[in-house]
């Protein structure tokens, strides 16, 4: 993990996605540390996100934040989310409550808050509670998979949307519709895709063990695809679940 970590950083890649559900914090809080002493590049120059496992309870929760900020021991967390929305109405809004009173008591601690994989009634649950809307919604989103009304919840509130999945894990790799547009482009299929999430305005978070596909997953800035071809690409939605999706669970 480290290695990986330390590859992807040194090409640039300063958005690192990390998870106590993934128990890498500590490897990748390592390996962030370790980049910015040998490079000499500033910790505030990395974005580092991670994730609660658990909605098991207020105090439960608060007490999963700070063993996130001890296993990572990188003085602060840019980004802190729900990892999802499993566990029912109370249990949900007791995470956000403990997250949002953190965030409160040690606003240098935790620099933003958000969700990942809620569904439209996770979000309206939340939206009601008059608590701090989150401020990134982080959800599988990729043309097979575009949740039309989560997005667009989810953009009237003011959150980011970062897409998870934006290469679909490879599994529509031959598509005539993307094999037609990498060729038109002379581009990859991954980079159509990823350059499909930079145009809906998503941030992709593209995973990759291979020094030489992150940086090719970074040259999608000299080209762009039209508005009928990002429609063509919108037309491609078949809820394809690549992973998890718990956006319908109660």
């Amino acid at each position: 993990m480290t290695d990986i970590t330390s590859n992807a950083l040194s090409i640039e890649t300063k958005i690192k996605d990390s998870a106590a559900w993934y128990e890498n914090e500590e490897e990748v809080g390592n390996a962030i540390r370790e980049f910015c002493k040998a490079s000499g590049t500033p910790r505030s120059d990395v974005f580092y996100t991670t994730k609660l496992k658990l909605n098991n309870g207020y105090a439960n929760v608060k007490k999963a934040i700070q063993r996130s900020l001890d296993a990572c021991k990188l003085g602060y967390i840019d980004l802190y989310l729900v990892h999802g929305p499993i566990g029912g109405p109370r249990a949900r809004k007791e995470s956000w409550r403990a997250i949002c009173d953190f965030q409160k008591d040690h606003p240098s601690l935790l620099r933003s808050i958000g969700v990942s994989n809620f569904g439209v009634r996770h979000l309206q649950e939340l939206i009601d509670s008059g608590m701090t809307i989150p401020a990134v919604h982080q959800i599988d989103l990729h043309p097979f998979m575009v949740r039309n009304d989560i997005v667009a919840l989810s953009r009237k509130h003011g959150m980011a949307l970062e897409a998870w999945g934006p290469m679909v894990r490879a599994m529509r790799f031959g598509h005539p519709l993307l094999s037609k547009l990498a060729e038109r482009y002379s581009k990859e299929e991954a980079q159509i895709l990823l350059r499909y999430s930079i145009q809906k305005g998503y941030i992709p978070l593209p995973k990759s063990a291979s020094s030489s596909r992150i940086i090719r997953n970074a040259e999608i800035f000299d080209f762009c695809l039209t508005t009928e071809e990002m429609n063509d690409l919108d037309q491609l939605d078949e809820g394809l679940v690549t992973d998890w999706d718990p956006t319908n669970c109660p």
